[in-house]
């Protein structure tokens, strides 16, 4: 049995990552009192099923909570278990909320929605400190965290190694969801040629012109050959995703044409699900 527990700050997309893992003939039990969790695999017709998936947040209440690391841990003892956290930034939970005109869980009279995210975090601190992996739903709307999640997650089942490549803007800021970031602001930039500036690196004019270009030729060999050495030994160690983020300056040309390149070779390898996000370009598109 694959157990995935769901749990993450509120409006961060709990229940849509619940609604595509059922999609995914994932057996789903949202809002479970953590009390009753480690009870609920005693069921015969639980264990029955080869995929389950509970959503677990501070509804369950604060002391609860504080119990979910050795629960976890019990789990992982007898079933192939992961804790799955989602979340979101703080100005981006509060946008949602107030446009969804929803109760935030721990609002009150007493306790504002910017009050309540910022407990929320709080108390949630400990539990995504020992999550298996963590996402973040800041730049996605509900059809791109559904992607996601099948991406990202769903492959957690088949022991294939989630190799994710992101391209970004170093004037936005840098990923926070990281393992590897490389820095290609040193290589030559199509922006600074007329013809090529309002182009992205996805397109055939920007991409021959940095085909041409030695030094950035030579920084994707490099980073090729480090993903290719070292690759391996993520999945001997059962790694479970691996997110590798190239940023230039704005995110459009040389950054989007190396992940790509990236993602095309790598594609190429049976051990590995190639997920591949364009930041700047995906976040531009969706405003």
């Amino acid at each position: 049995m694959h157990v995935l527990i769901i749990t993450g700050v509120s409006g961060a997309g709990k229940t849509q990552a619940l609604n595509t893992l059922e999609d995914q003939n994932y057996y789903c039990i949202d809002n479970l009192p953590l009390n009753m969790l480690e009870s609920l695999f005693d069921n015969e017709w639980v264990q029955s099923k080869e995929k389950v998936a509970i959503g677990v947040d501070v509804r369950s209440g604060k002391a609860q909570l504080s119990e979910l690391p050795a629960i976890v841990q019990n789990l992982k003892n007898r079933f192939r278990t992961d804790l799955v956290y989602l979340y979101a930034s703080k100005g981006i939970i509060f946008k949602r909320y107030n446009e969804t005109r929803r109760k935030h869980p721990l609002s009150s009279e007493g306790m504002g929605l910017e009050a309540a995210i910022r407990a929320e975090y709080e108390l949630l601190t400990p539990v995504r400190a020992i999550a298996d992996f963590q996402l973040e739903t800041s730049n996605t709307d509900i059809y791109q965290l559904a992607s996601l999640i099948k991406q990202r997650i769903c492959v957690l089942a088949k022991k294939q190694l989630s190799l994710s490549f992101q391209s970004f803007g170093f004037k936005y800021g840098a990923p926070r969801d990281s393992d590897f970031i490389y820095d290609v602001r040193c290589l030559p930039n199509p922006y600074w040629v007329p013809e090529l500036r309002i182009k992205s690196g996805q397109t055939e004019a920007v991409s021959t012109w940095l085909d041409s270009q030695d030094a950035v030729q030579d920084m994707y060999t490099d980073i090729r050959d480090f993903l290719e050495k070292w690759m391996p030994s993520f999945i001997d160690n059962q790694r479970a995703y691996l997110t590798l983020s190239i940023g230039c300056t704005g995110g459009h040309h040389r950054s989007v044409y190396l992940i790509d390149k990236l993602a095309d070779y790598f594609r190429q390898d049976e051990r590995v699900s190639i997920i591949v996000n364009h930041r700047e370009i995906t976040s531009k598109n969706t405003q």
